[in-house]
């Protein structure tokens, strides 16, 4: 076993496991996605490590628990078709296309969408756009689960409009600097919010995001 798949392993028993996140499928997931091809070369010996890491454009990859925990909260079966707002480098796409019949990934800056798409080249499931993720994607809606990766000032309506009926939204909505993590469930014309836990998360770029001062 070479030393990644050994920090992999570690990975989901000590950071993600011990803090109560136990479906089978999912652990089995990020036991084997590489997250080390998702990081610039010069963070590759804290690719499996217990934080967020900088991607360049002042973006994030993640904290391994905080991935593991918004795809545990979308509740995906495998069959599903999915949105993702805020691509970064691909690592939430990539453990999201084990567990979901389709993912669409939208991305608000260029370079990274790009250098997404080539990450992401053996992932025939994932399909990467470049545009205004606040916005969703209504080319493939309805989606049966909608994850956010970017903090919002409120919910977006116009995601909200793209969930189909049984669906979840997770999304991290508060202020600049700390947020709570939210999920809305869609039933019929109606919905039902939950409050998980308290994130931080960069600004949610776009029309229904922050306002570009804000950024």
């Amino acid at each position: 076993m070479d030393r990644f798949a050994i920090a992999r392993a570690r990975m989901v028993s000590e950071q993600i496991e011990r803090r109560g996140i136990h479906e089978p499928h999912l652990l089995e997931v990020l036991r084997s996605v590489p997250r080390h091809h998702f990081v610039p070369q010069e963070s590759l010996d804290l690719a499996y490590a217990d934080r967020p890491l900088p991607i360049g454009y002042r973006q994030t990859i993640s904290q391994p628990y905080i991935v593991a925990l918004m795809t545990d909260l979308l509740k995906l079966t495998g069959g599903e078709c999915v949105l993702e707002v805020g691509t970064g480098s691909g690592y939430q796409a990539a453990v999201l296309s084990k567990l979901a019949r389709e993912v669409h990934s939208v991305e608000f800056i260029p370079e990274l969408a790009e250098s997404a798409r080539s990450n992401l080249a053996d992932y025939e499931n994932v399909t990467v756009h470049f545009g205004d993720g606040s916005l969703g994607w209504q080319e493939s809606a309805p989606y049966d689960g909608i994850l956010v990766a970017a903090a919002a000032p409120k919910t977006p309506q116009r995601l909200l409009d793209q969930l189909a009926d049984g669906g979840n939204l997770v999304i991290p909505v508060g202020g600049r600097a700390m947020q709570v993590l939210e999920v809305w469930t869609r039933n019929g014309n109606a919905f039902t919010t939950d409050s998980v836990t308290s994130v931080a998360f960069v600004p949610l770029r776009g029309e229904q995001g922050w306002d570009k001062m804000k950024w």
